[in-house]
This record gives C-alpha cells, structure tokens and sequence, in this order.
C-alpha cells in the first residue's frame, strides 16, 4: 500500500555513511526530511547532496534532520562523497543511507516500475516529530530538486500546525496568510490575530504572518 500523508513513516535499520541507524530512533524528537536519490555517481544527485551540504544550518534551524537513501551501498556512497565534495565544494556532513537490497526504497514507494524497475524517483518525505508523513513532493530521475521549495514546505508545515493559519500560493516566510475558514467568531479571530486582518471574501481573510 502506498505511503499517505498522516501515515506513521515505516521505521527500519540500515546501514548509511554515519553507522547503523534506527530510523525512528535517528530522527528523535525532531523533524525530518527523507529524500532518495536513483543512483550514486549520477550527476544530477551529486549537486543535490552538495547544495543540501552546504545549506543544513537551514535545516537546522527549523529543528529538522535530513537523510537521504540511494540504491548503493555504503562502500559506493563513500566513494561518491569524495566526489560531491570535490565538485560542490562543500564537506558531506549529513548520511546516506546504503539500500543495495532496496528494502527502504520498497517500504517508501521510491521505485515507479513504469518509469524504472530498478532506479528510485526522486522523493522527499516531510515527517514531524511523531513520525507522521507530512508532505511528498515526487520528481522524475532527470529533474533536479529545488530545496528552496523543500524549506518553504517545511516552513509552511511549522506555522500552520502551530497557528490556525495555511499558506496562499507563491507563499515566503513574512507573506500573509490564509486565516483558516473553520475560524468564525469575529472575538476569537480578534483574539488569536491581533494584528488584523482583510476579508477578501467572507471565505478569503488574510494576515500578516503571525509569528513575526
């Protein structure tokens, strides 16, 4: 059965660049982002680890791990970070997960046999601290990532579990937002967005961003 968001993630042990590690036990009390890449020594995957390298103070900003998983094993990704740090100009500090047997590629869904039987997508998984699958995003094996959007996901997931706001389309940290149309006591929203709002329709009331 595929992974569906509110899912519990599937927990495994596996070895990556880092050691063995327990997945759920891994991630710990924080967010997390799994992403997986079709092959090591692809060049496409080389930018992507190397950008992620250079941008995990972001991650770690919003209290949130990243790990990523290839269909190699360790031996193989070792290799391949010498590679990545040469060309991307940056030190791997995050691990890769060894899948040879394709074991957590098959938990996750990763592999799309009518586009490879053998070559996973590339997927993202958001999961929140209980381990919830939070958000996909799914691209082919010839596009590259834009992690910017992969924060702006992870940014809109923070704000909104923690206040009864979603996020418009094109939405940055500091744009306003959507207050959510559940909300229809005029003294509860008075309350809970002093800052205001403007109804653009009585179902399309925005805010300034309130955590800023």
């Amino acid at each position: 059965m595929a992974i569906q968001l509110g899912d519990i993630a599937p927990d495994f042990t596996a070895e990556t660049t880092e050691g063995k590690v327990n997945f759920h036990e891994w991630v710990g009390d924080k967010w997390c982002v799994l992403m997986s890449h079709p092959k090591d020594f692809t060049p496409v995957c080389t930018t992507e680890l190397g950008f992620v390298a250079k941008t995990k103070a972001e991650f770690e900003k919003r209290n949130c791990k990243v790990i990523a998983v290839s269909v190699d094993d360790v031996k193989s990704h070792k290799g391949w970070i010498g590679d990545i740090e040469e060309t991307q100009r940056t030190t791997m500090n995050f691990p890769i997960i060894g899948d040879p047997e394709r074991k957590v590629a098959s938990l996750y869904g990763m592999i799309h046999p009518n586009a490879s039987d053998t070559l996973t997508v590339r997927s993202v998984f958001f999961l929140d601290p209980r381990k919830k699958v939070r958000a996909m995003i799914t691209y082919p094996a010839s596009t590259g990532r834009d992690f910017n959007e992969v924060l702006r996901v992870l940014d809109s997931l923070q704000l909104t579990d923690q206040y009864q706001v979603a996020t418009p389309a094109n939405w940055r940290q500091g744009d306003e937002c959507v207050i959510v149309p559940s909300l229809t006591d005029p003294e509860e929203i008075k309350k809970k967005f002093p800052k205001g709002y403007r109804a653009l329709k009585p179902y399309l009331r925005l805010t300034p961003q309130p955590n800023l």
